[in-house]
Parts: C-alpha cells; structure tokens; sequence
C-alpha cells in the first residue's frame, strides 16, 4: 500500500488511508513531529511510516483520538522500541490495554462483510496501549510548537482527544466530526456529542482548519451545520423517551439517517434508563 501526506497548512500533514478513509495528521516542528493517529494493521502502519519519513526525519510522538482498531492499531509499528511517547484518554488507554481481545473482534465483525482481508488482519494485531494520558487537557511541545490535547467531553467514545495547533489554525478532531458518511454511534454517547463538538467550536475561528476522523478536511461551518443535527437527533432521543416512543420512532425523524440514527436512539435510551 503506497500512501502519502498532503500539506494542509503550515508543517501541517495529512494522509488518507483509501479502505476506510481514515485520516492521519504528522505536525512537524523544529527537530520533533507529532503523529494523530496510526491506522489499522502493522502493514498500513508501515506503510504510513514511510510515508512520514518522505516529509520529516525527526523522531515523533503519537496521539490516539481514541480506542477504536482504525486509529490506533498501527502504535506497535509506529511508536518504536522502546516506545515514544504515546497520548490518549485515560479511559482509551485502559480499553487498549485490558479489552484489546474485545476490540479486535468487534472491530472484525464490524467490517467482515465489506472488508474481510482487513477483518482478518486484525486478529493478528499487537495492540499496544498509549503510555500517556490526557484527562482533559494537555500541552506537549512538538519542536517548538505548542500543540494542545484536549477531551472535550462524551461524545463519539467515552474518551475522544481532540489535538490543536493554534499557529497553524488546524483543529484535528478525530471521529467527532466525520465528513462523508454519518457519524458512528455504536460506543457514543449522543445525549452529549453536540456539548463535545460545541467545545470544538467555542475554540475555533472562522479560519480554523478541521481534520475529520474520516474523509476530507472541512471548515468550520460544516461542523456547526454537523453540530446543529446532532442537537437535534439528541432533542428526539429526549422527547420521544419521556413520551415513552419506541427508538425506531426516532430513527423514522432524526438526522443521519435510519440506521445511524436508531443506534444512537437505542445508545441514548440506555443512558437516560442509566444503564450505562
């Protein structure tokens, strides 16, 4: 697989991977790169490392927005031996470093059908766990640049980072924001995604650069447009639970779509049942 990192803004990359349309961001600065994200197996993972070496030789650390295989399953690959330094949430961290069995399989099942070369793959990955933590907000020095981690609160998984370069105007956002398909709402917690992505916004101007988890980077009123639907798909959940609805009444009016959005329904039942 022959990948490549395009320049989005001032020693600002982005590399997307064409199966799942993930996207990885290296933040070069002075000696020093950050890496967001690792993809999915040791060969996507290779093949993204060479892709960074085409732009920098310096030594990086790595973020993981979060838990799920697609965006950190490339860390044993990446983050050498010994380890760099790896960041996520403590909550992503402990899922990777206690359920890797867990997450292997559901994300298998997840993609079998369209993807079973890749679904099998992942039974194979060495999961490595992050070695840092970010409970809500960090600055780490990336060669001169301060670049901030930052957990805006529930919203795609218990425990999304978000990474900022303020000298450059790039918002990385990971799975909170998706472009080109509907958000993914199996470990969500919509009642409190709209909150999360409001924190995104609260934060960026109108010359803000966003990265999406997948498909291509966007401006700040695609996330305001995306942030207003999932408003409202958090409203239905509220009304029609308190009016005693079944889920699939929300799915048949909420945003995203039937199939998202009845995932979500049944995710934000659970939650104001306090199952979860």
């Amino acid at each position: 697989m022959s990948l490549r990192f395009v320049e989005v803004a001032d020693r600002v990359y982005v590399l997307q991977e064409p199966l799942l349309r993930v996207n990885v961001t290296l933040i070069c600065g002075e000696g020093a790169a950050l890496l967001v994200d690792t993809l999915s197996t040791p060969g996507q993972a290779a093949a993204l490392a060479a892709a960074a070496r085409e732009v920098t030789p310096h030594p990086w650390s790595i973020v993981n927005t979060h838990h799920h295989f697609d965006h950190c399953f490339g860390n044993a690959t990446l983050a050498g031996d010994p380890p760099c330094p790896v960041w996520a949430h403590p909550l992503a961290a402990e899922a990777l470093r206690e359920q890797p069995g867990r997450i292997r399989r559901e994300g298998a099942e997840e993609i079998r059908a369209e993807l079973p070369g890749l679904a099998a793959e992942l039974a194979e990955v060495e999961v490595l766990a992050p070695n840092r933590t970010v409970r809500t907000e960090e600055w780490i020095d990336v060669g001169g640049r301060p670049v901030l981690l930052r957990h805006p609160g529930r919203g795609h998984t218990a425990g999304d980072v978000v990474v900022r370069v303020p000298d450059a105007q790039v918002l990385v956002a990971g799975d909170l924001v998706e472009q080109g398909a509907p958000p993914d709402f199996a470990d969500s917690y919509p009642l409190h995604w709209p909150e999360a992505v409001a924190d995104l916004l609260r934060s960026s101007t109108p010359g803000t650069l966003v990265v999406p988890g997948h498909g291509d980077p966007v401006d700040v009123a695609f996330v305001q447009e995306q942030h207003s639907r999932l408003a409202e798909l958090a409203w239905l959940i509220r009304s029609a639970h308190t009016a005693g609805a079944p889920p699939e009444r929300v799915a048949a009016e909420a945003p995203f779509g039937a199939r998202a959005a009845l995932t979500a329904a049944r995710r934000g039942y659970r939650h104001l049942d306090g199952e979860d």
